[in-house]
């Protein structure tokens, strides 16, 4: 009996954080938080964050620039110098004709900098821009021939290299990793061009005092 209750508030507790996880979200957290507190060695370089926020920031900004670091391996005879070149070529595939604009800011780029980048994939001769026809003030960029010879290449070298990065990761982990953080990823995505231009503690006062006062469970993390 006093293992059910366990359970359930376990359960109870996972649910709060997480209101939209299956209960083999659940399964799989428990697994995991069992596995990893038995699992005593280093966790990551350089400075360890005493917090949680910041250890599991600083583990998926580390990540990130082993990926990055990687691709550039991977993209090695290939027109592409960085993997933001090639997010800049798999939107306009997949969005078959998208706004200079849209192009730039759905991949989470300054303005300036993505137009630099998308430049240079011009000059590369992996894109070309033409006037939107319902907007003379637009511009659209589709791939060219060449554009296209070079993601049918690319893809599969980004495909094999994030398999190579989680290789040692089973599926029900990774599962779980896209459960817990893609609500964060859709949140800020949402947000980051409302927040251009405010001041850091305006923002910080929007999402996270203004967040706790609304939902008093919250408080504690201010």
């Amino acid at each position: 009996m006093e293992k059910t209750i366990e359970l359930v508030n376990l359960w109870g507790a996972f649910a709060t954080q997480h209101p939209d996880a299956s209960i083999e979200d659940f399964c799989r957290h428990l697994l995991i938080h069992k596995r990893e507190s038995e699992n005593k060695g280093p966790l990551l370089g350089g400075v360890v964050p005493m917090h949680t926020d910041g250890l599991l920031m600083k583990l998926i900004g580390r990540i990130h620039k082993l990926h990055v670091f990687y691709a550039s391996a991977a993209f090695d005879g290939t027109p592409l110098g960085q993997l933001e070149e090639f997010g800049l070529l798999a939107t306009i595939q997949q969005r078959g004709n998208p706004k200079k604009s849209e192009l730039i800011y759905s991949n989470l780029l300054e303005l300036s900098s993505g137009t630099d980048m998308v430049n240079r994939l011009k000059n590369k001769g992996l894109i070309k821009e033409f006037d939107d026809k319902d907007d003379k003030r637009s511009k659209r960029l589709s791939l060219t021939p060449l554009g296209e010879k070079t993601m049918s290449i690319c893809i599969h070298r980004v495909l094999k290299l994030a398999r190579m990065m989680l290789y040692e990761m089973t599926e029900d982990d990774k599962q779980l990793c896209i459960q817990l953080l893609k609500h964060i990823e859709i949140k800020f995505s949402g947000l980051v061009q409302k927040h251009k231009g405010e001041t850091f503690d305006d923002i910080y006062k929007e999402l996270v005092i203004e967040s706790a006062e609304a939902s008093p469970s919250k408080k504690s993390q201010k």
